[in-house]
């Protein structure tokens, strides 16, 4: 990255590239860590959307279901996307598609008792790897980013 900057900065010195080494190291970074977290997912026969609904209906708590539109407003995807992330967990039997209880019309999604255990073994392994990943960092180091990097998001979540 930096030899990129000094090479920006010897042919447009009219140009300020510094923010490319901010926002350069972050796209790696981020290439990197979501490599490390797609690999886990895949050992769980999961891609990273399946994960995502999957930890989204276990931490919604007993019995572990939503709508699924509240799924796609949860995991900030389009229904339609929803809908083949849902179909693959059906056919993996992890999810099923029943009636509510309350109103029969309405459709919800819920963990099967597979889909239970599924996450919750892939969810501890997440977390141990997610703990790898951050302890390269010293608890300062940790604490500090993590203030930056919540308010930068806050900035551009309401724009």
């Amino acid at each position: 990255m930096a030899r990129i900057q000094e090479a920006w900065r010897r042919e447009r010195p009219d140009l300020d590239v510094a923010p490319q080494g901010v926002i350069g190291r972050l796209h790696r970074l981020a290439a990197h860590l979501t490599g490390e977290l797609v690999a886990l997912y895949a050992r769980h026969g999961l891609g990273e959307g399946e994960f995502d609904v999957l930890a989204t209906l276990r931490r919604a708590g007993a019995p572990y279901e939503r709508a699924p539109g509240e799924l796609a407003e949860h995991t900030m995807v389009t229904t339609g996307a929803m809908t083949k992330r849902i179909d693959r967990l059906v056919a993996a039997g992890l999810v099923e598609r029943r009636a509510a209880e309350r109103d029969g019309r309405r459709r919800i999604v819920a963990l099967t008792p597979e889909g239970v255990r599924v996450i919750d073994t892939a969810f501890t392994e997440h977390m141990a790897n997610e703990r790898r990943l951050v302890e390269q960092l010293s608890t300062e180091d940790r604490v500090a980013l993590e203030a930056i990097l919540t308010r930068w998001l806050r900035f551009h979540e309401e724009s």
